[in-house]
């Protein structure tokens, strides 16, 4: 498209409801013209960990406010939009029904056009809007919900190179923090905790290290740490923080070992081309990671990208900006088109 355009981006597949504004310039360039996001942390901490229900009424309650902070503060109305984007999967179905609809109900009554995002592919083109990322390049999606290498190689045209075979990365931090008593969310928790703890002291097993396939199994350390734990009852701070340490150890190696395997892979698919290894989700503000994944890198002869915190977790910016790319090439859907609880990124549609 030879022209700036305006997308709105609402996204409600989890615990965020959140909204923004993204202008995409004629020559591909992204600009963040605004970006709400509302957190739900409060209303699911005494249940470690969200509660589907609670979530899809807090969006129905907040959205609206949502978006017309987003509009107000990018000094736009509905009819300065060039078209409406909203996730409509994966995620919580409850909550990305709200989102969905309500993205359906503005753009019929804007007469503007609807693009349905998937929610994956805005943590995968997030690099571009921040860093003007050129395909391909290679991907590390670490969330609460999602594990997984994915081969980008243009607007919806992706390869999953690996994925959980059970839990994701987040949910197995939050599922340890609750099994050790922390808060919530659990991840920054853990982290919190394993700075004053051995990670030498307890020996975790690194599922599926030996493997060749590029794919996680978080399960078994879950276990392996409940195990360990319940064998120094009653768990002091020392044995928390010990605790803490020796499973962020070990995820820490794992994820290590699988992204120098994934680099390995796309360095011999692409040999005449510079690799550049972006991490979205979360998990990725995880510092002990980060730094383990920027060793990769460094080693690999790899560029390494990781989006600003607030764009790594669940935003509207990331749904808008997906929303631009895909209307730049006319990509647009009807109002026909279905919430999906489950969409893996390689069936997504892109343009030859």
């Amino acid at each position: 498209m030879d022209r700036d355009t305006l997308i709105l981006g609402i996204e409600t597949s989890c615990d965020e409801t959140a909204a923004a504004v993204v202008r995409r310039f004629a020559d591909g360039r992204g600009e963040i013209v605004s970006n709400i996001v509302r957190s739900q942390i409060d209303e699911h901490r005494a249940f470690g960990g969200v509660v589907p229900e609670l979530a899809a009424r807090a969006h129905v309650v907040h959205l609206d406010t949502i978006i017309k902070r987003a509009l107000d503060e990018a000094g736009v109305e509905l009819a300065g939009l060039d078209a409406i984007a909203a996730t409509a999967g994966p995620g919580l179905i409850g909550g990305v029904l709200v989102g969905l609809t309500t993205g359906k109900a503005l753009a019929a009554a804007s007469r503007k056009p609807l693009v349905a995002v998937n929610h994956l592919e805005g943590h995968a083109l997030t690099a571009r809007l921040t860093d003007g990322v050129q395909f391909p390049y290679l991907m590390l999606l670490v969330s609460g919900g999602h594990s997984q290498f994915v081969l980008v190689r243009g607007v919806g045209h992706y390869q999953q190179w690996g994925s959980t075979i059970d839990d994701a990365l987040g949910e197995a931090f939050d599922k340890a923090a609750k099994l050790l008593g922390l808060g919530y969310p659990g991840g920054p928790e853990v982290e919190k905790a394993a700075l004053a703890g051995d990670a030498s002291r307890f020996a975790l097993p690194r599922p599926l290290l030996r493997e060749k396939r590029l794919d996680f199994s978080f399960s078994g350390l879950k276990t392996a740490l409940r195990l360990a734990a319940e064998a120094v009852v009653p768990v002091s701070e020392k044995d928390i923080a010990d605790l803490c340490a020796s499973f962020q150890a070990a995820v820490t190696e794992i994820v290590g070992v699988r992204s120098r395997q994934a680099l390995e892979r796309f360095a011999q698919e692409y040999p005449d081309r510079a690799p550049v290894f972006v991490v979205a989700g979360g998990v990725a503000a995880n510092k002990a990671i980060g730094g383990v994944l920027a060793d990769v890198a460094a080693t690999a002869g790899a560029t390494l990208i990781i989006p600003p915190p607030a764009l790594c977790t669940d935003n509207g910016a990331m749904i808008g900006w997906a929303g631009a790319e895909r209307f730049a090439l006319g990509l647009t859907d009807g109002f026909d088109v279905a919430a999906r609880p489950r969409w893996p990124l390689d069936e997504l549609r892109g343009v030859a």
